[in-house]
């Protein structure tokens, strides 16, 4: 009995031993998964991540069909919008998409006073939830509209050739580390 509080006396000095050690700065516990961020104030998207699987944002950067709809999101600032941890559905309009508006329009869009319709416009295209092809089928069969980061709504239809959202044919869906890209050939510019 001696011996085995002997042995706890011993414990509990060695852990007091190691405490006052401590000068109490915390170093961060290193990890496999390393990231590094940038300056504070802007957010989930500037954390850069190289180990991680792509975010919908990184995606889209690393696509040229995208390039439009990227300088759009970057100059509205709404880069938070798809990066975050999810689950969230981005449409992600193509070039052309963008081609397809009237002339100047995007011009017009991407200068500095137009940025909160800018950032209006595409929030329009993201959906605070996830929707792979299948719960879209199922949100259509229910009747229901996809809610939008906008705060507007979207209809899902089903034809013959394909899944519609907000009048726009689904070309492709890609997962991503967040949620979901839908790949659509039209702007879905929100009713104001």
């Amino acid at each position: 009995m001696k011996k085995i509080n002997l042995t706890i006396s011993f414990l509990v000095l060695l852990a007091l031993f190691v405490v006052s050690c401590n000068s109490g700065e915390k170093k961060p516990a290193a990890t496999e998964t390393q990231t590094e961020t940038a300056p504070q104030g802007q957010g989930q998207s500037a954390v850069v991540d190289t180990v991680s699987a792509a975010n919908a944002l990184q995606v889209a950067k690393s696509l040229d069909d995208f390039k439009t709809l990227v300088a759009a999101i970057e100059a509205a600032g709404v880069e938070d919008a798809v990066v975050n941890a999810g689950p969230l559905t981005v449409f992600a309009p193509v070039n052309g998409a963008f081609d397809k508006l009237p002339a100047g329009t995007v011009d017009d869009l991407l200068k500095p006073e137009n940025k909160s319709k800018l950032a209006f416009i595409l929030t329009n295209h993201v959906a605070p939830a996830n929707y792979p092809e299948k719960q879209l089928k199922k949100e259509f069969e229910k009747g229901r509209k996809l809610y939008m980061a906008s705060g507007k709504y979207l209809t899902v239809e089903v034809k013959e050739d394909g899944i519609y959202v907000g009048g726009t044919k689904i070309l492709k869906s890609v997962k991503v580390s967040n949620g979901w890209i839908h790949v659509i050939d039209n702007v879905l510019v929100p009713a104001e």
